[in-house]
């Protein structure tokens, strides 16, 4: 077993703190099979437990019988790819499509884990939600992980001291210090009119992820199939793993989990995505207040790197109330109107140094408008 590193000091936004419980592990082994997205091949992933300190990880064969290969579930692996989150070894050796059961696994709290891929380097999509895994580690359970003494070790989490904010284009980021984890998501697919403009958040627990975000499924658009399948993309998609919407009709296969299911899985995703910044065996999601708006992190590689430059403490455009480089101004007018949405102009000033316009320096001032609903702004810091 590989020893587990010490944890590294994540920025001066950002603090391990103990969240006054043990990390988890399964309480026993459990598989399951499917399709693979991207590759359309049948594959198994078995999930078994893992000692405490280990974290997630998978095991894939090097294949010609040279053994198997660990790809550990971690940031430092992960790179940007089409459609899907994706985790490398520098030998070359990957697996893809991780996200729904990295989602599961970070918010159902098994810190510690094993996946062993046999088939294909694709974990299975099943139904195309977060269901089938969250059912999986229910049927089996979880239980306090031990180290190779017999100890276990307490559960810490990255808590975030001061706001934060990263965009890409029009799309955007913002942390904000909670005491609890808390997701608000949103989406907008104005070529899709079924799905338009959708807003969804919630705390995040093991009990909420089952019932409110686990069931939501994968979604894309009817027009678009064609050019992805062209490109070698979702070979295994079908009715019976996704949601598909046409542009000019509606959804082609209903009903729906919930009437905005496709922003309860783009969250769903985020929730995997941010599992990879966990370091060794404790929680990835912040214990934060994040507001994304057409956020893909580990498909967007700007904005990957972005994030990155969060955790990292690298230079990233930071913010305190309304009173520095980012502006927000609310429309109180249209708030009232509506009483559902606000318009929110973001201003983003001084950005040359940011390298967040396609690796260009960029100076004076770049704003777009966004619908929210007001409910975020619950947690916003009060100008002073």
């Amino acid at each position: 077993m590989p020893r587990p590193r010490a944890l590294q000091t994540l920025s001066h936004a950002f603090s391990w703190t103990p969240l006054g419980k043990p990390q988890q592990t399964l309480a026993s082994e459990v598989s399951l099979s499917g399709i693979g997205l991207h590759s359309g091949v049948p594959v198994t992933a078995r999930l078994f437990p893992a000692m405490a300190g280990e974290g997630r990880y998978f095991v894939v064969s090097e294949g010609n019988g040279n053994g198997r290969r660990r790809v550990p579930a971690t940031i430092d692996h992960a790179v940007g790819s089409a459609l899907c989150t994706t985790l490398v070894m520098k030998e070359g050796k990957r697996v893809r499509t991780v996200e729904h059961l990295l989602s599961a696994l970070e918010g159902l709290g098994v810190d510690n884990c094993g996946i062993e891929i046999e088939g294909g380097d694709e974990v299975p999509l099943l139904d195309g939600s977060a269901k089938g895994w969250v059912e999986a580690v229910e049927q089996v359970g979880v239980c306090v992980a031990k180290d190779s003494n017999g100890s276990h070790k307490e559960k810490m989490a990255p808590f975030l001291h001061k706001p934060k904010f990263v965009c890409r284009k029009d799309s955007f980021l913002m942390a904000f210090p909670s005491s609890k984890s808390q997701i608000t998501y949103g989406i907008n697919f104005p070529q899709a009119p079924a799905i338009g403009c959708q807003w969804y958040s919630c705390f995040m627990d093991d009990a909420i992820y089952s019932k409110e975000i686990a069931p939501s499924r994968t979604f894309c658009i009817y027009e678009e199939v064609e050019m992805m399948r062209k490109a070698g993309l979702i070979q295994g998609g079908s009715l019976e793993n996704a949601m598909v919407c046409s542009a000019t009709t509606s959804w082609l296969n209903p009903p729906l989990h919930f009437d905005d299911e496709p922003c309860r899985h783009k969250l769903l995703d985020l929730v995997g995505d941010f599992s990879l910044f966990a370091q060794n065996g404790n929680q990835g999601l912040p214990l934060a207040h994040i507001i994304a708006y057409k956020v893909s992190i580990f498909r967007h590689h700007a904005m990957f790197l972005s994030l990155t430059m969060i955790y990292d403490g690298l230079h990233i455009q930071s913010f305190h109330g309304f009173t520095t480089r980012i502006c927000f101004i609310l429309s109180f007018h249209q708030y009232f109107l509506s009483h559902s949405t606000t318009n929110l102009i973001v201003l983003i000033n001084n950005l040359n140094n940011s390298n967040l316009y396609n690796g260009k320096s960029k100076t004076g001032k770049a704003h777009f408008t966004v619908s929210f609903p007001p409910f975020i702004f619950w947690n916003l810091p009060q100008n002073k």
